[in-house]
């Protein structure tokens, strides 16, 4: 069985780079770049400004994954 470690945590979204990635910062300051999931690209884009929860590596907290709520 694999299991992948990842941590959700809440960002918010400081600019857009393009239609699909962000830059975003963590309440401690730690600024990344954040990544529409593929199966999201038909969904509502989040805006600037806003808070999304994130989903993080522990290897690499360069980066993230937007995880956007499909209701």
């Amino acid at each position: 069985m694999d299991k992948k470690e990842t941590n959700l945590l809440d960002a918010c979204l400081l600019s857009v780079i393009d239609k699909h990635a962000f830059d975003a910062e963590l309440s401690n300051g730690h600024r990344f770049v954040a990544f529409l999931r593929r199966k999201d690209f038909g969904c509502q884009h989040p805006q600037a400004g806003e808070t999304v929860p994130v989903e993080m590596s522990p290897y690499d907290m360069s980066q993230g994954r937007l995880v956007i709520d499909q209701e």
